[in-house]
């Protein structure tokens, strides 16, 4: 995000009507936070929920901090997806905080839910990982639900 011939490339994309979605781990989100900035015309999607894989409470803070940052620009939006630990099965105990934090910094209007498959099936099944997300959400309801799980992919993709 920080390479002149890439940034060049990254600017032409709102000339063409694209987005971009941005596979980036959370302490490189004050490059995400510049980039956002320069081209406010142009939607991101960050991916994998910026990759909160330390879940030690000085991981989480860190990573809470540069989401906050990232989620003051317009412009952006994330994928909650790709949140599974190492090691462990997918669980909505190991992952509610992180979905709901993420809902809660960004809102249920840049949010939605998003696959990351066939790499997580070592965490759990497809059926696993969203049932999970559908726990985690309930008390959201319905209007909510629908906007994080189709309309707002729906929305930042330009799905007709």
């Amino acid at each position: 995000m920080v390479d002149p011939h890439w940034v060049e490339g990254f600017a032409m994309l709102s000339s063409y009507g694209l987005r971009f979605d941005l596979q980036t781990p959370w302490w490189h989100l004050h490059e995400a936070c510049t980039l956002a900035d320069r081209f406010p015309q142009t939607q991101i999607i960050l991916l994998h929920s910026g990759l909160p894989a330390d879940r030690s409470a000085e991981g989480i803070a860190g990573w809470k901090a540069a989401m906050t940052e990232f989620a003051k620009r317009p412009n952006v939006a994330v994928k909650i997806s790709g949140i599974g630990l190492p090691g462990q099965p997918w669980t909505v105990a190991n992952n509610r905080d992180i979905v709901r934090s993420i809902i809660e910094i960004y809102g249920v209007e840049r949010c939605l839910f998003g696959s990351n498959f066939p790499v997580d099936s070592v965490c759990g099944t497809l059926d696993k990982i969203f049932g999970g997300y559908k726990e985690i959400t309930a008390d959201l309801g319905p209007e909510a639900q629908k906007r994080l799980f189709h309309d707002n992919a729906v929305q930042f993709y330009d799905i007709r």
